[in-house]
């Protein structure tokens, strides 16, 4: 199934509640939430509170992105604020190992992104044990990125390796996505795509309707 996850990190934080509203009527399956912390990234978004009062606004699934040092330590909060889905970085987690068990302990699905530079092979002895791995396609912490081009490999080496393993991971991609470029991201293997600029810079509803006709065309 493909999957778009409008990432709020680019909606107008003035009228948050509208734009979920817009996302959700173009088809959008999921809200994705950036968690930065300005330590393992350079830029603070939002944190429990703000997760928390917007999911009263939505049933949609609340894929929760956690840019922050040792995240271990909110994956509770996190949950308790309505995450569905809680998505850490391996360069930020000394024992991913067991990040990953309380994410799953804590009845949330599990993911793990990477770093653009960061190679998959990082994911050998746990992979298995992830529902999605993220592949940064810009570096985190600001929006507006362009593409980075090599991640493209990253991401049909990680679908061939899961395939291979029988596993049907998802695959999200994060950076720089828009209609101009999505289709190689999909064709790559990727089935879970963020864009945040690309949706709602301008009309957020047509935007995000526009990328749900060509994630479709995937799916026929």
């Amino acid at each position: 199934m493909r999957i778009l996850a409008p990432s709020l990190l680019g909606a107008d934080f003035k009228h948050m509640e509208q734009e979920i509203r817009a996302v959700e009527k173009a088809g959008a399956q999921y809200i994705h939430l950036d968690v930065m912390d300005g330590a393992f990234v350079p830029s603070i978004s939002f944190g429990m509170p703000v997760i928390a009062s917007l999911r009263s606004c939505t049933e949609r699934v609340f894929d929760v992105h956690m840019m922050v040092e040792k995240p271990e330590r909110y994956i509770d909060d996190i949950r308790a604020c309505g995450a569905d889905i809680i998505c850490v970085h391996a360069e930020a987690c000394i024992h991913l190992d067991s990040v990953i068990s309380r994410i799953k302990a804590s009845g949330a699905r599990a993911g793990v992104a990477l770093n653009p530079a960061t190679p998959i092979h990082v994911l050998e002895q746990i992979l298995p044990q992830v529902d999605m791995v993220l592949i940064m396609t810009v570096n985190p912490g600001f929006g507006g990125q362009s593409f980075i081009p090599y991640t493209l490999e990253k991401v049909r080496a990680l679908r061939t390796w899961c395939d291979s393993l029988g596993l049907t991971m998802d695959i999200e991609v994060d950076g720089g996505i828009s209609a101009a470029n999505v289709r190689p991201v999909l064709e790559a293997g990727a089935n879970v795509i963020v864009a945040g600029s690309a949706v709602f810079k301008g009309d957020a509803y047509e935007n995000a309707r526009e990328l749900m006709e060509l994630l479709r065309e995937y799916e026929r």
